[in-house]
């Protein structure tokens, strides 16, 4: 004959609790179950079809009942498990925690394993243990720029605006300059790709001079106007906006987005742009130029056309841009903004306020009011 099934009588205030774990969230949802499988053989349903219901076996089920019959509340919680006991005490974790987070160790800029298991006096592999269970990595550093800029809600807007809502009958251009872009030789030539191998270059190279490219990108249709000149001064800066303009069709206004190059302000630039005022300046916010969406093509031309190659002068790698833009601009393609002006303070609202909570340093934006 079949073992008869455990009886479960619940309390008003057992009923309560069981109910609240039984709503418990998905971290804790092995109470949750156990919790659910006594409440429904509390209103004296079956075991197998507690089983079926809550899709479990019906072992699982005889288990939780057995359990809760005889041990209550405390007979949900996992027995402990079999094995030997903790070698490394609370005061020890304590202590390791504590000089991870507040010391650094002699001769060196941050633990490592190896140091704190020495410091410790315990092996490495614990150290591993317990600094993951705090979420801790010495070795990891990440960095992050927070702009000064007093006016920098009203910035961010602006150039937001004229990507997610440009004006009409103009033509809105993201203008930077990357300077000083060497012209590197490998030393030995390169062993070019094969099959399970890939292209080797050398480490060492000789250098044959430098360019500055002043670059214009259209955010509208994703094409470049760019130009390579030895320096980077306000007069290679003037004669880069005579070519826009001579290039931009005379009925078009041309809004310029740049950052804050004190190359782009000076008397002569001024005077210039006072002569021609179908150009409006807009500046990005001091060390915001990742609102540029040139520095992103700059990131394209340097992975695609620059760095796979070596250059022997010069005049071969402004050649070898010039070639690489104007196959660019047979296909081009604009870059999608979809962030706007309110979600990016926003999160740079939050990152401010974490700072401030988890590391208590007095990180200073200029969202304030926002």
């Amino acid at each position: 004959m079949a073992r008869p099934a455990a009886r479960v009588v619940l309390s008003s205030d057992e009923r309560q609790i069981l109910q609240r774990l039984a709503r418990r969230p998905m971290t804790a949802q092995r109470r949750a179950l156990r919790a659910r499988i006594v409440l429904a053989c509390a209103a004296g349903q079956a075991t197998g079809a507690v089983a079926e219901a809550l899709g479990v076996t019906p072992a699982t089920v005889s288990k939780w009942r057995g359990r809760y019959a005889r041990e209550g509340l405390d007979g949900l919680d996992d027995e402990p498990r079999p094995g030997a006991p903790r070698k490394i005490t609370d005061e020890k974790v304590e202590e390791m925690v504590v000089a991870t987070l507040e010391t650094t160790p002699p001769r060196a800029t941050h633990w490592s394993t190896r140091l704190m298991a020495e410091h410790a006096g315990i092996d490495r592999t614990t150290v591993s243990r317990v600094w993951r269970a705090f979420r801790l990595n010495p070795r990891r550093t990440e960095t992050f720029v927070l702009s000064p800029d007093p006016y920098l809600v009203e910035k961010v807007r602006d150039v937001v605006g004229l990507y997610l809502n440009p004006p009409e009958h103009a033509v809105v251009l993201c203008v930077d300059e990357k300077s000083q872009i060497q012209a590197l030789d490998r030393t030995p030539p390169d062993f070019p790709l094969r099959p399970g191998l890939p292209e080797w270059q050398t480490h060492d190279y000789t250098r044959h001079g430098t360019t500055s490219l002043f670059a214009a990108l259209n955010v509208a249709t994703g094409d470049v106007m760019g130009k390579g000149f030895q320096r980077h001064r306000a007069k290679e800066f003037k004669r880069f906006l005579q070519l826009i303009d001579a290039q931009v069709p005379p009925d078009y206004a041309v809004h310029f987005l740049l950052d804050n190059y004190a190359t782009h302000k000076t008397p002569a630039i001024r005077r210039w742009l006072a002569a021609h005022p179908r150009f409006h300046l807009h500046f990005t916010p001091t060390r915001g130029c990742w609102l540029n969406q040139v520095e992103r093509w700059f990131a394209l031309l340097a992975e695609r056309g620059i760095r796979p190659d070596s250059h022997r002068s010069g005049r071969q790698l402004e050649q070898a841009i010039d070639d690489w833009i104007a196959g660019y601009n047979d296909d081009p393609t604009p870059f999608k903004w979809i962030k706007t002006a309110d979600q990016i303070l926003a999160r740079i609202r939050r990152f401010c306020e974490r700072a401030l909570r988890e590391h208590g340093v007095n990180a200073r934006t200029s969202v304030t009011g926002h």
